[in-house]
């Protein structure tokens, strides 16, 4: 249960630094302004829908990454599970089942990798850094070699709904016949990621599993004594965090309106930069759904706004690699504090 000084009942911090937060959102308002003067198109309505599209997977690997790193884990296989998810998926509507329980058996084999992850790390006694290094190569290997790292095609319009359908789109037809769009609508994308977004907050803050992981990465010998089930909280954490890597592969197949198993690439980096930039430290026992989604969208503004700079791809990098080294320092001198 969470007070209002943002401090938890057994005396742990659920929801991360406040001051954290609210500096990194001063820094996305401050990269919005910034950008908006490099580009008059930047702050236009479709360009912002285009943000909230690009950053919904980023977001959404984002939710599942914050609640392990909480626990004083790592997840670097969330890129490799979200297209061995897509496969799966892709594999499964070839085979002529519905697109529906195809993205859900999809989702259920993240799942499981996450599953797999948390048993491997708790029972196994492995790291977290070196088991999930060794899933990120599992199950990149197995994409590849279901696909004979050949993309999937021809998936039909259904498989497409969800990364490119939108609520409130507004089209009017022309004179000439042609169709114009007047508004594009919210992306489905972008109302999943606060769906997801919210539910994540809720079992942090209000449910007991959420006290638990924050806990066992406050301190987990003292978690252990006090009746929490560490290992089982642990590999809760891990498998939503797979789950959530399998729908964000939904979510970008379902956008591309194809299966490719070499996407995901890094992705697990950009998720660790969005919990870490929000506030999450890597120390265990700090951070917020809220928070990664800050970070998340300070990741999606940034590209966005070089794409529209014509900043090289390999200059992005260079920047936001920059940016994630001042997050971890900050978090340390916090930590020293």
């Amino acid at each position: 249960m969470v007070t209002d000084d943002g401090k938890s009942k057994l005396g742990f911090l659920p929801t991360g630094s406040t001051l954290h937060k609210i500096s990194a959102l001063l820094t996305l308002i401050l990269l919005i302004v910034a950008f908006s003067f490099t580009s008059p198109a930047f702050l236009s309505v479709n360009n912002g829908l285009t943000v909230l599209l690009q950053t919904s997977v980023i977001g959404l690997l984002a939710i599942g990454m914050t609640m392990v790193i909480i626990t004083g884990g790592i997840d670097l296989s969330v890129g490799s599970v979200l297209a061995l998810s897509g496969v799966v998926a892709g594999l499964i509507i070839k085979a002529g089942v519905p697109v529906a329980p195809a993205m859900a058996l999809g989702i259920l084999a993240g799942a499981t990798c996450g599953f797999v992850n948390g048993i491997v790390i708790t029972k196994m006694r492995i790291t977290p850094f070196v088991a999930t290094l060794g899933m990120m190569m599992i199950a990149r290997g197995i994409a590849l070699q279901l696909t004979g790292a050949a993309p999937i095609s021809r998936l039909g319009n259904a498989f497409g709904l969800l990364g490119n359908g939108s609520f409130f789109r507004i089209v009017e037809m022309q004179d000439n016949g042609f169709p114009k769009v007047v508004f594009a609508g919210i992306p489905y994308p972008a109302v999943l990621l606060i769906v997801m977004a919210a539910l994540g907050a809720f079992l942090l803050q209000k449910r007991q599993i959420g006290r638990h992981i924050f806990s066992v990465g406050s301190n987990e010998e003292a978690a252990r004594l006090s009746g929490v089930n560490v290992d089982r909280t642990k590999i809760w954490a891990y498998t939503a965090s797979g789950a959530l890597a399998g729908l964000a592969g939904m979510v970008l197949m379902s956008r591309l309106v194809t299966v490719q198993p070499n996407e995901g690439v890094m992705y697990e980096l950009d998720a660790i930069a969005a919990s870490v930039i929000g506030g999450a430290s890597l120390m265990g026992g700090v951070g917020s759904i809220s928070g990664s989604m800050i970070g998340s969208f300070i990741i999606g503004v940034l590209r966005n706004g070089l794409n529209m700079a014509g900043t090289s791809a390999f200059i992005q990098q260079i920047i936001i690699g920059i940016v994630v080294i001042g997050a971890v320092y900050i978090d340390q001198l916090r930590n020293r504090k």
